[in-house]
């Protein structure tokens, strides 16, 4: 069996939508995206709002079709996928949601919920669907006697359990998880995130965890991506990315990003400037209006992702002059 599970290839996608003038254009959600994630691997993607993150998600997860691109999924071209094949596909990836009230069936009893999921793939007898719920229930650390209530009856986090216990029921080998904990208090926030933790560790899933909260993304991830008007500004080892980022934007980010230091509290401005409009994306370097460091040349030609070193990547000239890590830490 191979590591490499996704292989996602300058993926595009764009909405038609109205400029500010009421003509008709096009909004740039994705530009190029590419990444790739292995079995047991959690790739964490991290940005603002509007950054395309939830577009990227559900484009993986074929919610919404790109425009261009390949998603090869353990070696097969996922979007030509019809049929039988695409059941499958869409067995193996499943999602999470950010609101786990509005994704389950208020009608529906947990147990309802989870034996549709397993039936509608056919994965046990039926004699052998109410022992998969109980094994379901233990995975998501909830009561067997939550199986006989409705989502109305749970807090959020119990709620955001169910349906991680849905993803689960049809065995799949990919989560996406799309802002799963960011409605949710920060010490459930942790409870969640160390379940997925077990859960990973226990049947090897590779996640693509999205969120906007870097703390988060540090903690839970193997491997960052960091977005930026629809495209991979900086990519790299969490450790890497956090300690040393390459990209200004990351840097940015890093720097405003909520700490538990009193005496660094509200010292740390966020990303300074507007975003620019991803209806009228500037010439050059999507960030140089926001940029310490904007060149002459960020103003025109567009930089590439280049490589830091061999694992890691920033889509910023800067990276061409850049020293090697070991060397620029004993420069004075």
């Amino acid at each position: 069996m191979t590591k490499r599970l996704l292989e996602v290839a300058d993926l595009t996608k764009g909405f038609v939508t109205r400029g500010a003038d009421g003509r008709i254009a096009q909004l740039k959600a994705l530009r190029g995206v590419s990444f790739t994630l292995d079995r047991g691997e959690t790739l964490g993607i991290v940005g603002e709002s509007g950054s395309g993150k939830s577009t990227l998600a559900r484009s993986v997860v074929r919610l919404i079709e790109p425009d261009g691109g390949s998603i090869r999924f353990d070696g097969t071209d996922a979007r030509r996928l019809s049929g039988r094949e695409r059941s499958q596909f869409n067995r193996r990836v499943q999602m999470v949601f950010q609101d786990p009230y509005s994704s389950l069936n208020p009608r529906m009893t947990v147990r309802a919920a989870l034996a549709e999921a397993i039936g509608v793939h056919r994965l046990r007898p039926p004699a052998a669907v109410d022992g998969r719920i109980a094994e379901l229930l233990d995975l998501v650390q909830l009561p067997q006697e939550a199986a006989e209530r409705y989502p109305r009856d749970f807090s959020g986090g119990q709620r955001q359990r169910i349906g991680i216990a849905r993803a689960l029921a049809v065995e799949p080998d990919c989560l996406i998880a799309d802002e799963i904990v960011s409605a949710l208090d920060l010490s459930i926030q942790a409870q969640i995130i160390n379940l997925l933790l077990e859960l990973q560790a226990r049947l090897d899933l590779a996640i693509l965890f999205i969120s906007h909260d870097l703390r988060i993304v540090r903690h839970i991830s193997h491997r960052v991506g960091v977005m930026y008007l629809g495209e991979i500004v900086e990519t790299g080892g969490a450790e890497q990315v956090f300690a040393d980022p390459r990209h200004p934007y990351t840097q940015a980010l890093i720097a405003a990003a909520p700490t538990l230091d009193p005496g660094r509290r509200g010292r740390q401005e966020a990303v300074h400037g507007e975003l620019p409009s991803p209806i009228d994306l500037p010439a050059g370097c999507s960030f140089a209006s926001r940029c310490v460091h904007v060149m002459e040349r960020c103003l025109t030609m567009p930089p590439a992702l280049l490589s830091v070193d061999r694992t890691r990547a920033a889509r910023c000239y800067l990276t061409e002059n850049a020293a090697p890590p070991a060397l620029r830490e004993k420069s004075p």
